[in-house]
């Protein structure tokens, strides 16, 4: 894979990302799950890295994809994004990650040997593929055809990789087993699903020190406090399960009225989304 081709590579994959965070038909979906989550990421570096000669051609290739798509994604978002510029607070985990893309497609280059030592590299990509699947499976279950397509890609994933960089049947059998045993052992480990979070809230109000939260509905399904007044108002959220609800924040004459959101990602919370409604300035 030549350099020209990485680079378009990677601004490809940044406007197909930005694409996906941005239209609202793709919102709390698989697609959108591209700017969130690892797993598209994972593919895109192993195209990259079985097509390149040498370990540090790989190295060096995987890194500067990771290096141009990451930061042009959230530079697309900015003007399309309520939070502007403080966007970048997420960005410090993709950063890290590229970081690391170095000495992982270093490494993980000789996969292509098809030898234990691939298999023992190539593992740990199995088992995050394969606990994305059996969660985003699960949430498929329970909320059909939410995540469906998540699931199918990382099961495909796990098959054509198994199938493409292991030597023999018994290379191929250990590199099925091990991931769905991590996944049996996690499963049974697993703690239970908790949130506690603090948000801005989308329309930026500015709230007193008089500001209260009323909850409008299934007043169980979330707890909601004021967490700071002031011109970075902020909410926190607490609470142990997924779904909907409405609460209202009370400032004066002003009432200010919102729906919560908290989707589920198998037992964990994939997002959380907070819905401004018509508020009333004399209530």
């Amino acid at each position: 894979m030549s350099w020209p081709v990485v680079i378009l590579f990677a601004v490809a994959a940044a406007l197909l990302t930005f694409a996906f965070l941005v239209i609202p038909v793709f919102s709390h979906t698989s697609f959108q799950r591209v700017g969130e989550t690892m797993e598209a990421w994972v593919f895109f570096a192993i195209i990259i890295m079985t097509n390149c000669k040498k370990p540090m051609e790989s190295a060096l290739k995987t890194f500067v994809f990771f290096l141009i798509s990451q930061p042009l994604i959230y530079l697309l978002q900015v003007p399309f994004s309520w939070m502007g510029w403080g966007l970048s607070q997420y960005y410090t985990y993709w950063f890290v990650l590229t970081l690391f893309t170095f000495p992982a497609a270093l490494i993980g280059w000789y996969i292509k040997k098809k030898n234990w030592i691939s298999l023992l590299i190539l593992s740990l990509m199995l088992v995050l593929l394969t606990i994305t699947y059996a969660s985003a499976f699960q949430s498929a279950v329970k909320q059909f055809p939410r995540l469906i397509v998540t699931a199918v890609f990382c099961l495909a994933q796990v098959m054509l990789y198994l199938y493409a960089f292991t030597g023999n049947i018994w290379q191929k059998l250990t590199g099925f087993f091990v991931p769905l045993a991590a996944v049996i052992i996690m499963a049974a480990v697993q703690p239970a699903f908790e949130l506690n979070a603090t948000l801005f809230l989308p329309d930026d109000p500015i709230l007193t020190d008089d500001a209260v939260v009323v909850m409008a509905d299934d007043v169980d399904m979330a707890h909601i406090t004021i967490e700071k007044t002031g011109e970075d108002s902020m909410i926190r959220v607490q609470c142990d399960r997924t779904g909907t609800s409405l609460f209202e924040i009370v400032d004066g004459d002003r009432t200010y009225r919102y729906e919560i959101k908290i989707f589920g990602n198998g037992n964990q919370a994939a997002q959380v989304e907070i819905i401004p409604q018509e508020s009333s300035p004399d209530e």
